[in-house]
């Protein structure tokens, strides 16, 4: 699923226009965005919940060249699927 698709079923389902749904779902991707970037954690009970992760600097190798190069630390995106939703997928019961 792409964020076009989930504007147009948010848009058909709540009967919003597209500005509408368009806007709904900016607003909770930036609220996502704007938690994590303060340090924050995005909980979803029954989907998952979405931390960041600090990663130390650390020696890499270019795969084209052979080279090392020094990769430098950096912030990550985490998301941990959550009970509910793994046994979904499994087509174990569960609701979200």
């Amino acid at each position: 699923m792409k964020k076009s698709d989930l504007i147009a079923q948010l848009s058909e389902k709540e009967q919003l226009s597209g500005k509408e749904a368009f806007d709904v779902i900016n607003w909770v991707f930036d609220g996502f965005t704007d938690a994590l970037r303060e340090g924050g954690r995005v909980e979803i009970r029954g989907f998952g919940s979405f931390t960041v992760r600090d990663y130390s600097p650390y020696l890499g190798k270019n795969p084209k060249t052979g080279q090392h190069v020094q990769v430098g630390s950096k912030k990550l995106p985490y998301f941990k699927v959550g009970k509910e939703l793994k046994e979904r997928v499994n087509g174990r019961k569960g609701s979200i």
